[in-house]
């Protein structure tokens, strides 16, 4: 009878934890599947990476930030490569980004905003094919919307739009002294001179 009673109890036992697994587990399953679904990534270059990375850490759903280099044929660059302006890479930022707070168009129009997408080779008094406008899409949605921006934002230009759109290639992030520059160096002269302003004509710092 113990016996019996033994095993009517590890059945039921058995029962109800297999319930419980099944009601719950795919549930959670499901939410972290969402969660990590929302998370997508943008790789784009607009100049010196400090200016667009200094952007981009002000804008809201935007998870983080890597300054780093892409599109050349040298394996893993250095900064003294990359400003030799001939190892074919550009400096760009890889955005994480939160797509149920901001979606690609959004970040491809803050993208606009943020560096002058006709010059060529050239932000400011930074010369070279290092810097220039470059969208690296990921996938073929991201490519229609980049493709998509690019002629509306020709129609907003008198001179043409000249920034590339390119499938992303191999991402190297920069050295660390690169990562996080402006908040880390706010009064570095060119911190104070080039990417404060901007951040302020942005609306992005007081």
């Amino acid at each position: 009878m113990r016996i019996f009673n033994l095993c009517l109890l590890f059945s039921w036992t058995c029962i109800f934890t297999l319930s419980a697994f099944g009601s719950e587990t795919p549930g959670h399953k499901e939410q972290n599947m969402t969660k990590s679904s929302s998370v997508e990534f943008a790789l784009v270059g607009g100049g010196c990476f400090w200016c667009t990375e200094a952007v981009f850490e002000k804008i809201e759903g935007v998870l983080d930030v890597v300054s780093g280099y892409a599109g050349g044929a040298l394996l893993n660059p250095t900064y003294k490569d990359i400003c030799t302006g001939q190892s074919g890479h550009a400096e760009v930022i890889q955005i994480k980004f939160s797509a149920d707070i901001i979606s690609f168009a959004e970040i491809l129009e803050v993208f606009g905003k943020a560096h002058d997408p006709t010059t060529l080779n050239r932000q400011g008094a930074d010369v070279g094919t290092q810097y220039r406008s470059t969208v690296m899409f990921y996938n073929e949605n991201q490519e229609k919307i980049a493709r998509h921006w690019k002629e509306n934002l020709s129609n907003q230009f008198v001179d043409p739009v000249v920034t590339e759109i390119v499938p992303a290639p191999k991402f190297y992030p920069a050295e660390e002294y690169h990562q996080d520059y402006y908040a880390k160096n706010p009064n570095q002269g060119y911190c104070s001179f080039v990417i404060r302003p901007k951040l302020k004509k942005l609306g992005l710092e007081d």
